[in-house]
């Protein structure tokens, strides 16, 4: 199985959540400044990485875990639905294919420090921010994480699309 998660600039939200799909932050407690800056692309993404599938690993059941940003395009999830069904079909790759939009879970801090950071490249207000919104977002995106791979063992079809809009 592929898990994708998609948000608008795949590099806070997104990054956290393959962080904790793949049990590289704890989901027992809040995450540390340091384990939040120390996570794969966690802020580290530019506007030319967007609409880049970025691997993070494999998990615990050998399913490999990517991101992407977006932007503001409402047509990536359903280009990239698109595209493995066509692989699936003409090729008989049999992988599943779970797409996962972690918006729903950023918090406004997140938001804002996100602009600041990578938009305006103000770190030394953006990055605290980042920090606050990964502190207040964490108990969402793991519940949506759960949810994400719950969906993925649980479902016949090849290819889902998780709007996740409970989450918010």
């Amino acid at each position: 199985m592929i898990y994708i998660y998609d948000d608008y600039a795949g590099t806070h939200s997104t990054a956290l959540a393959a962080a904790y799909h793949l049990n590289k932050l704890p989901k027992d407690r809040q995450p540390t400044k340091e384990e939040i800056l120390n996570v794969d692309y966690f802020n580290k993404l530019t506007a030319a990485d967007m609409g880049k599938l970025f691997f993070h690993g494999v998990d615990e059941d050998g399913n490999s875990v990517y991101s992407i940003g977006r932007k503001r395009s409402k047509l990536v999830a359903p280009a990239l639905k698109n595209l493995s069904l066509l692989f699936q079909d003409k090729y008989q790759i049999r992988e599943k294919v779970i797409i996962s939009n972690t918006s729903p879970t950023v918090p406004f801090a997140m938001t804002i420090g996100g602009l600041l950071s990578r938009g305006l490249k103000i770190d030394s207000i953006g990055v605290p921010l980042l920090v606050i919104g990964a502190k207040q977002a964490a108990k969402d995106i793991i519940r949506l994480v759960e949810h994400t791979k719950q969906t993925g063992k649980s479902t016949n079809a090849n290819v889902v699309v998780l709007d996740n809009k409970t989450f918010t």
